[in-house]
């Protein structure tokens, strides 16, 4: 009923209103990468990222080239 999504397939993001970022814990060091709206401020969750790996492949996904860390 529900398929999951491909991993290789690409996806698109309003570079206009939307900045890559990676949501970082001071506390644990986890790692979530999403979109920051930057009109209201609000973060969209997209992936956690737990290797090098898949860093790169939320980068490649989205088509971007760095993505900026918060805290």
């Amino acid at each position: 009923m529900f398929g999951k999504r491909k991993q290789t397939e690409k996806r698109t993001y309003d570079p206009e209103h939307q900045k890559p970022i990676l949501k970082c814990s001071i506390c644990n060091g986890e790692q979530v990468a999403g979109f920051k709206d930057l009109r209201t401020g609000k973060f969209e969750e997209v992936m956690l990222i737990r290797s090098p790996e898949e860093l790169e492949l939320f980068k490649s996904l989205y088509g971007i080239e760095t993505v900026t860390k918060e805290y």
